[in-house]
């Protein structure tokens, strides 16, 4: 590879003779620089400013070409590779958008119930509000709507309402749902699981305590209005009662469904 400067020098001070063109491997007016002495002094100095002051890119492009050929090449090669490896970032950024998106939007919900429709709607336009006045709606026509309680739990849990969220995840649970692993790990549940009741409310299998406490029990008044007074008093202990009376307002605050009521009376009967 030809040096600019050496060539530059070579031109000043041997530039009478040609050396610097044989240097630069043009040998043919290297031979015309000997013929032409008497004037070639005069040359070389021209050839010698003119090396000093040519730009290193300009001199490796006439001088230098097969390495200029090559570092061209380096460069087109980096080029494109930047320009892939930008697509794939720009098309990994995307794909995480999608899954961030889709992993961001509640469950999937029956059809039928215009009040999930809107509800879903409004949560995935971030009105968070709004979609948990739609989802309270849709529980109020369709109270056992698995997928209406996790998705409020959600939209509780952006808003920061810790008890909501925790008491519409229990009851998603207690319906059947039983995706630990969405819980675990949807975004918008990230506010639920910073909170130190969550520790406990995993062990407890997603439930509330008081709901695991009210497994085992049952509502009691009605089991007590269809026992005789007299009746009761020698064969239920007062801790029974108490459980019974426990359970009846579970019920009546909507804790407990009718199924888990019945099931949980014959347990405390039998």
């Amino acid at each position: 590879m030809k040096d600019k400067t050496l060539a530059g020098i070579l031109a000043l001070f041997f530039g009478w003779m040609g050396v610097h063109r044989f240097y630069l491997g043009q040998v043919g007016l290297g031979i015309v620089y000997l013929f032409l002495i008497p004037v070639a002094w005069l040359l070389g100095i021209i050839d010698a400013l003119a090396f000093f002051s040519m730009d290193q890119e300009e001199f490796d492009r006439k001088y230098n070409k097969e390495y200029y050929r090559r570092r061209e090449e380096e460069r087109s090669w980096q080029r494109d590779k930047d320009r892939r490896r930008s697509r794939d970032y720009q098309r990994e950024e995307r794909r995480q958008t999608r899954e961030n998106t889709r992993s961001a939007s509640p469950a999937k919900q029956p059809v039928g119930n215009p009040y999930r429709d809107s509800g879903v709607k409004k949560f995935k336009d971030f009105d968070y509000d709004g979609a948990i006045a739609d989802f309270e709606k849709s529980l109020s026509l369709a109270p056992a709507d698995v997928a209406t309680h996790f998705n409020v739990a959600c939209a509780y849990s952006l808003i920061e309402n810790k008890d909501k969220a925790f008491y519409h995840l229990d009851r998603a649970v207690a319906l059947g749902f039983n995706d630990w692993e969405r819980i675990k790990t949807h975004d918008a549940l990230a506010y639920v699981r910073i909170q130190d009741e969550f520790l406990s409310f995993q062990q407890n299998g997603y439930r509330l305590a008081a709901q695991l406490d009210a497994a085992n029990a049952v509502p009691s008044e009605d089991l007590l209005s269809s026992t005789p007074a007299a009746a009761a008093g020698p064969s239920l202990s007062q801790d029974l009662l108490e459980q019974l009376k426990r359970l009846g307002e579970l019920r009546e605050r909507g804790l407990l469904t009718e199924e888990e009521f019945s099931s949980q009376k014959k347990k405390l009967l039998g």
